[in-house]
């Protein structure tokens, strides 16, 4: 399944128990579609939101409402029904908002361009940790649920552990060479996956973050933007060079590269509330739907080929999925600043 956006798409995100899937645009549109295994998706919302472009996107409350964030500053909630505004912020942080995800089912987390982390009780609708973490754009954030450690990376090379019950940022990394760009928990909380500008990915044991314990350099040239935590064991990337990889972590592999979203960088990655479904976004301006199951088993089908050709064969035979090098500029495209509007250290302040 796929949908031309007409746009440029920042974010996706999929609906905690519905077959929908939310957009942000770059010129500031919201759109939400509703998508079934057997027909085109259906566009169920258009709105503009925001005066700049919508960086972050994610359903809060439920499904009930979509969140938003802008480099304008500010953070928006619409109704996923009518597509109003319910609630807003307008100065929610001092730099464009770059990332939000979702916490707990009432707390979120926003980062952005300034290097600043803060987190938000959307019942109490207030500020209740705030983390100047970073020296740069936040790139990408996870939590530690069990500890309630919420791990972040950044433009400026670096990864964070904020301690949210303790509020204070208790463990920060070594600057590496190159931006680090997307973060997941692996192997039961033991290891921390960052993807990098270079494509190489960084592996950092839990409690030891002052400089990773392996590089994986199989991907690069090509940028990850995106990781997807699959199972303990794999996740799915997103590349400079358009390609969806499957990945081994330790020991670490190129599974297969499991779908090709187009020859433009995959911007995105997003599973459905039930791991069916796969959402990619890249510069090509399309949503794709992609069937898991079906990426997995011919990614299996594959291996197997693979491995009997390997078998008659003494020589052995390469799977050869490198592209040629691309030229790279910074990841973070520039952002201007707030309007300059009334502060609030409300959540949202009531329409």
């Amino acid at each position: 399944m796929e949908v031309n956006l007409g746009k440029l798409a920042f974010d996706i995100d999929f609906h905690p128990s519905e077959h929908l899937i939310s957009a942000g645009l770059i010129n500031g549109d919201l759109l939400l579609y509703r998508y079934s295994a057997d027909s085109l998706p259906q566009r169920l919302l258009e709105v503009h939101v925001h005066t700049e472009s919508c960086r972050a996107v994610r359903f809060i409350n439920n499904g009930r409402a979509i969140v938003t964030g802008s480099p304008d500053c500010s953070i928006l909630a619409t109704d996923v029904e009518t597509g109003s505004a319910i609630a807003r912020l307008e100065d929610a942080h001092g730099d464009a908002v770059n990332r939000i995800i979702n916490l707990t089912e009432s707390t979120i987390a926003s980062g952005d361009d300034g290097g600043c982390i803060k987190v938000w009780d959307t019942r109490q609708r207030s500020c209740c940790n705030t983390f100047q973490a970073h020296e740069d754009y936040i790139s990408d954030m996870t939590l530690a649920s069990d500890s309630m450690k919420l791990v972040g990376t950044s433009g400026d090379g670096t990864l964070s552990v904020c301690n949210l019950r303790r509020n204070k940022i208790q463990a920060q990394s070594e600057y590496s060479e190159d931006e680090l760009l997307s973060v997941v928990i692996m192997k039961n909380g033991r290891k921390v996956v960052c993807g990098s500008q270079s494509g190489t990915l960084l592996l950092y044991s839990w409690g030891h973050f002052n400089d990773c314990s392996d590089r994986f350099i199989d991907l690069s040239p090509n940028c990850v933007d995106a990781l997807l935590k699959l199972d303990e064991d794999r996740i799915i990337t997103g590349s400079e060079n358009g390609l969806i990889s499957l990945v081994g972590i330790l020991p670490n592999r190129i599974i297969q590269p499991i779908a090709e979203h187009s020859e433009y960088p995959v911007e995105r990655l997003a599973f459905s509330h039930d791991k069916k479904f796969l959402g990619s976004i890249a510069h090509d301006q399309m949503l794709k739907i992609w069937d898991l199951d079906d990426l997995l088993q011919d990614s299996g089908r594959t291996l197997k080929r693979q491995t009997a050709v390997e078998d008659s064969d003494s020589d052995g035979m390469d799977l050869d999925i490198n592209t040629p090098k691309s030229n790279k500029g910074t990841k973070r495209q520039s952002a201007s600043k707030g309007l300059g509007l009334n502060s609030s250290n409300d959540f949202f302040a009531d329409l």
